[in-house]
């Protein structure tokens, strides 16, 4: 009976084919007796057609309705130009086509369905469908697509390397769901081996999927400056105290830097003066709470001003920017 099985197994893989797209390039050369005159031609052209026609045609991202059995033309700026063709299967027919100005580019995509697989008494052929591409913390879903005629129940036998990948389910059956965290960067892979529970070898056919696993982006966190108020008015500086409550309350997990700077000629002690009335306003007026509030003396400027940050939970924490140095300060007189 084994000897019979091989037989089956070689006549069917003579019966097996794929999907045949053609694709013909066709470069047409512009007249060799141009004039030296002539002006440089600023576009080039791609002409597609194919069989069967009516499906879904882009040229770079763009939509470009449906295709023809006979050729469609488009006129393209010269460079390389990404055309996909949508085939009736549901796959993709994708090419990067060089379109030099003054050019026609000629392309032809026949498609022809793949003719249904013959059956088998073993589990033959055995393929498995899997993204080649994941990001770290994805679910990768493994599915068996075998071709069985026979009446045993079938054994799927999975294994998965590295083995740190966890499998959450599926070991038994044709689909198996492995979970991508702390794999960033490295390779899944797959390999399932189906047989009938017969002792011939026969009918135990093997398959591999391989899936990348690229790293999760860590997404950097840092505190965010929300307002600065020059030379400001007690009420111009209440309005912008007002704002960065309401966003401290929309979000209770930040905290807020203020930094106070004393101009260069600003009488003594209006640092300490910016500094207290910032903190005093939010906390009785506004109802912050203080442990949110970090009040600091950031030096002196050119004048008065006062910087309000919002800091993220995680980010670090800002530093204070003072342009003038303490021995260039010339305190006023406080008149008032």
């Amino acid at each position: 009976m084994s000897s019979i099985r091989r037989l089956i197994l070689n006549s069917n893989l003579k019966f097996a084919l794929a999907v045949l797209v053609a694709v013909t390039f066709f470069a047409v050369h512009p007249s060799s007796n141009v004039s030296a005159k002539t002006k440089r031609a600023k576009f080039g052209t791609i002409k597609i057609l194919t069989t069967p026609g009516g499906l879904l045609l882009t040229i770079d991202g763009k939509p470009r309705g449906e295709t023809l059995t006979e050729y469609r033309a488009f006129d393209l700026e010269p460079g390389v130009h990404n055309v996909v063709v949508t085939l009736p299967n549901g796959q993709s027919w994708t090419r990067e086509i060089d379109v030099p100005a003054g050019r026609i580019k000629c392309v032809v995509v026949n498609y022809r369905p793949l003719p249904p697989l013959p059956k088998s008494p073993c589990p033959f052929p055995v393929s498995i469908s899997a993204p080649h591409q994941a990001t770290e913390g994805d679910i990768i879903t493994y599915t068996a697509d075998v071709a069985y005629s026979g009446n045993a129940a079938l054994r799927y036998n999975w294994k998965v390397s590295p083995s740190t990948a966890r499998i959450i389910s599926g070991l038994g059956s044709p689909t198996l769901a492995v979970d991508s965290t702390g794999l960033g960067g490295q390779r899944i892979v797959a390999t399932l081996t189906a047989d009938d529970g017969s002792s011939d070898p026969t009918c135990a056919q093997s398959a591999q999927a391989v899936s990348v696993v690229a790293p999760l982006e860590k997404r950097v966190i840092v505190a965010q400056e929300f307002d600065e108020c020059n030379s400001c008015s007690n009420d111009d500086q209440k309005a912008r105290l007002d704002n960065l409550a309401v966003e401290l309350q929309n979000d209770p997990s930040t905290r807020a830097y203020i930094f106070a700077y004393g101009g260069r000629m600003s009488p003594l002690g209006q640092v300490e003066k910016l500094m207290s009335r910032a903190r005093d306003y939010l906390i009785t007026q506004r109802g912050i709470d203080a442990s949110r509030l970090t009040v600091v003396n950031g030096g002196f400027r050119e004048e008065d001003s006062v910087e309000l940050w919002i800091v993220p939970s995680g980010a670090a924490a800002p530093k204070a920017t003072p342009t003038v140095q303490a021995g260039d300060v010339k305190p006023a007189r406080r008149g008032r």
